[in-house]
């Protein structure tokens, strides 16, 4: 069995999702689990809680037996950063929603992982962003008559 070592990232993220996870299944534990109709406003949040903290640990207990697995090299500083600046492009997007809307927010991320951290062309990252966006609009406006948030624009 291997050492525990608080430097792998996989026992780390693992400890910390399955933290999150715990703290899911407590929240929605004030909600109904089940109501005449079926299942209520908390079955999914459980669910969805028991099984993160579940493959949380799987995580963390095969980074534990095996520590070897994850390549045990120097962190690749580069991934680390395309990593880093999806997590942040994706915070800024949904900081965005309220002001721009979905589309137009979505676009944008979309624009910025195609060019940015994928390293297409610009003409690649624009019309990949915009088909994106119509697509989106045509699956949940259109053809769900579901709304998706609007921003100061109308959509």
């Amino acid at each position: 069995m291997g050492r525990l070592d608080l430097r792998n990232g996989d026992i780390v993220s693992g400890a910390v999702l399955a933290a999150l996870g715990v703290f899911i299944v407590l929240q929605a534990r004030k909600w109904n689990y089940y109501s005449p109709d079926g299942p209520g406003p908390a079955f999914f949040p459980i669910w969805y809680g028991v099984a993160m903290v579940a493959l949380s640990l799987v995580l963390v207990v095969r980074s534990a037996l095996r520590p070897d697995a994850n390549g045990g090299g120097p962190a690749d500083r580069a991934a680390i950063a395309r990593a880093l600046g999806t997590w942040l492009a994706f915070a800024v997007t949904a900081g965005l929603m309220g002001v721009l809307g979905f589309l137009i927010s979505f676009a944008l991320f979309t624009f910025f992982l195609v060019a940015v951290i994928f390293r297409r062309s610009l003409l690649a990252a624009g019309v990949t962003a915009l088909a994106t966006a119509v697509l989106f609009h045509l699956t949940f406006p259109v053809a769900l008559s579901v709304a998706l948030p609007t921003g100061w624009f109308g959509f």
